[in-house]
């Protein structure tokens, strides 16, 4: 697979998302291809990558509000230690 290239700006570039995307657009487009290579259509493909990065956004979403919800308690057993 295609190599991709490091961030070159800042996390708080108002741009980032778009360079993120130029990043990885070769190797979509490959994975793209090896799917289809293997019989799967061009819809199907996208529609599972899709499915897949939904699935790993709520993964993500869910571990951020579980770090919060640790870093609250320990606030909470600090105060009252």
């Amino acid at each position: 697979m295609n190599s991709i290239s490091r961030p070159f700006v800042t996390r708080d570039d108002p741009d980032r998302d778009i360079r993120c995307q130029d990043a990885l657009d070769s190797a979509f487009c490959e994975l793209l291809a090896r799917a289809m290579d293997a019989g799967w259509s061009e819809k199907e493909s996208v529609e599972a990558i899709i499915s897949l990065a939904e699935g790993r956004l709520l993964s993500v979403a869910a571990n951020d509000d579980t770090d919060g919800l640790v870093a609250m308690l320990r606030q909470m057993l600090d105060r009252s230690a």
